[in-house]
C-alpha cells in the first residue's frame, strides 16, 4: 500500500513532510535512480504552478535529480496537461509538476507523467516509494544551496500551438466570454491562447502573487464566473482549477454546467461525427445519475470508473473509449491528450458550440439532474469504513430506503484528510437525511 503517493502524486503542506526539503531531494534522488536503470542519462522536464514554494520545491528537486545523474529542463510556471505533452512530444524520460491542483496556496505536491504522457501506474509509483525511503534512512540530506533549472520560454509557446491545432476554424467573433484562470497555472497560458481567437475575451483572476492561488476564484468556485458571466452579459464562461487540468463553464443564463454537462454535450458531439467509440463513456461513481440517463437516451453507454482521472484513463483505455471525466471538470479526449487538460477541454467545447450555431444552455438543456449533496468529513485517519460498525449501519440504512432511487458513494480523498459523503437521490429529503446520517457517524468515530 503506498504511503506518499495519493490518487494525483505526493501532496502535502510545503515546508512539512514529505515536502519538506529533505524527502523533496530525496524524491530528486530515487526518481533518477529509477529512471537511470532504464537507461543512462534520463532527460526530465519540470512544471510548475504558481504558489510560492513551487520555486524552491522545483530548486530542490532538482538538484536531487542532477546529484542522482538525471538532466532538467524547466518550462516553468505551465499547466499540468502542457507537461504531459511535452514530455511525451519531446521523449524526455519523464515529466514532473510541482503543483497540488485545486489546494490552498500552503499546500503543495509533486505529480510524475511517463515518457508515453501518462501518469504514472501505482505499481511504479510504489517502487518509487520504496527507493525514497532507502535514502531517507541512508541519511539523505538536501544541499543548502540550491537553484532552479533555466526555463525554455519556447515550451509555453509549442504548448499553445498544439492547442489551437484541436479546434481548427474556432471563432469567438461576435462574443463575449469570461475567462477565470484561478490565479494559477492557466494565467501563464490563456492570454496567449484566446489573443487569436477574435470575439471579446475578458481574462479575471490572472495576477497570482504566490498565495492567491484558488482564493475565492476558479473551479473551486464557478459561481464567482457564473456571476460575470451575467454581470457582463457574456455568452460563456470557463473557469480552471490551479494548474488548469480541469474546466468548469457557466451558459448564457448564469447556470454553472460541470462536467457530468460537458460529457453530455461532447459524446453527442463525438458519436453525431462517427468519433465515440463503441458509443461508451467513462464516467466516475461521483457521476449523477442524469447524465446516465440522458446519454442512455441517445443510446450512449455509461460505464463507471473509481474517482481520480488516472482511473478514468485506465478504463478508458482498457475498453477503448474515446471519451471520459469526472464531475469536477477533468475531461479527457484519448484521441487528443493523454490526461485532463482544462484548456483542450475549453476550446473543444466552444468549438462544438461554435459549430452547432446554438447556445450553451440549449445544448444541455435536457440533462436533468437527481439532486445530490457531497458532504466532507476532516478526518484524524483514513480506517476503513467497513470496520467502522456505525458508519457500516448508517450506509446500509440509507441504501435499504433510497434503493433504486438513489446511489450511496463514501470514500475517502486521495490527497487531503477528508471523508467524503455523496448522496443522490429522487427525494431531496431523504437525500440530506441520510447525508447528515452517515457524516454524523464518521465525525463521532474518526473525525477531527
Amino acid at each position: 500500500m503506498k504511503k506518499l503517493f495519493g490518487t494525483d502524486g505526493i501532496r502535502g503542506v510545503a515546508g512539512q513532510s514529505p515536502l519538506d526539503s529533505t524527502t523533496v531531494y530525496a524524491i530528486g534522488l530515487a526518481l533518477a535512480h529509477t529512471l537511470e536503470a532504464k537507461g543512462a542519462s534520463p532527460r526530465v522536464l519540470l512544471g510548475m504552478d504558481t504558489r510560492e514554494s513551487s520555486q524552491w520545491i522545483a530548486a530542490t528537486l532538482t538538484a536531487g535529480l542532477v546529484a542522482g545523474g538525471a538532466s532538467v529542463e524547466s518550462a516553468g510556471v505551465i499547466t499540468t496537461p502542457a507537461v504531459a505533452f511535452l514530455a511525451h512530444t519531446h521523449g524526455f524520460a519523464t515529466g514532473i509538476v510541482i503543483s497540488a491542483s485545486h489546494n490552498p496556496w500552503q499546500d503543495n505536491g509533486i505529480k510524475l507523467f511517463g515518457p508515453d504522457g501518462y501518469k504514472l501506474p501505482d505499481a511504479v509509483e510504489l517502487a518509487i516509494e520504496e527507493e525514497i525511503f532507502h535514502k531517507l534512512a541512508n541519511s539523505t540530506r538536501a544541499p543548502e544551496q540550491v537553484q532552479p533549472p533555466a526555463v525554455n520560454e519556447a515550451d509555453r509557446a509549442e504548448y499553445v500551438r498544439f492547442l489551437l491545432a484541436a479546434a481548427p476554424g474556432l471563432s469567438l467573433d461576435g462574443k463575449r466570454i469570461v475567462i477565470d484562470c484561478a490565479n494559477g497555472a492557466a494565467s501563464s497560458v490563456a492570454p496567449q491562447l484566446f489573443s487569436d481567437l477574435g470575439g471579446e475575451v475578458v481574462i479575471t483572476h490572472a495576477s497570482p502573487d504566490g498565495r492567491n492561488i484558488n482564493e475565492a476564484c476558479g473551479a473551486l468556485h464557478p459561481e464567482i464566473v457564473a456571476g460575470q458571466v451575467i454581470s457582463s452579459g457574456a455568452a460563456m464562461g470557463i473557469t480552471f482549477d490551479g494548474d488548469a487540468d480541469r474546466a468548469l463553464f457557466a451558459d448564457e443564463n448564469g447556470r454553472v454546467v460541470n462536467g457530468d454537462a460537458v460529457l453530455l454535450l461532447a459524446a453527442r458531439d463525438l458519436q453525431s461525427r462517427g468519433l465515440l467509440t463503441n458509443s461508451t463513456v467513462v464516467a466516475t461513481t461521483m457521476s449523477n445519475m442524469g447524465l446516465e440517463a440522458a446519454l442512455k437516451r441517445s443510446g450512449i453507454k455509461m460505464l463507471r470508473a473509481a474517482v481520480g482521472d488516472k482511473y478514468v484513463l485506465e478504463q478508458m483505455l482498457a475498453t477503448g473509449a474515446a471519451l471520459g471525466g469526472e464531475q469536477s471538470g477533468h475531461i479527457i479526449f484519448t484521441g487528443r491528450s493523454t490526461t485532463g487538460d482544462g484548456l483542450l477541454t475549453a476550446l473543444l467545447l466552444l468549438d462544438v458550440v461554435h459549430r452547432s450555431g446554438k447556445s450553451l444552455a440549449s445544448l444541455v438543456a435536457d440533462l436533468k439532474v437527481f439532486p445530490q449533496v457531497i458532504v466532507n468529513v476532516k478526518v484524524r485517519e483514513k480506517k476503513p469504513f467497513e470496520m467502522i460498525p456505525t458508519v457500516v449501519a448508517a450506509i446500509r440504512d440509507a441504501e435499504v430506503e433510497l434503493a433504486d432511487s438513489g446511489r450511496v458513494v463514501i470514500r475517502y480523498s486521495g490527497t487531503e484528510a477528508l471523508a467524503r459523503v455523496m448522496i443522490e437521490a429522487e427525494s431531496e429529503k431523504l437525500m440530506r437525511h441520510h447525508a447528515d446520517a452517515i457524516s454524523a457517524a464518521i465525525r463521532t468515530e474518526i473525525g477531527i
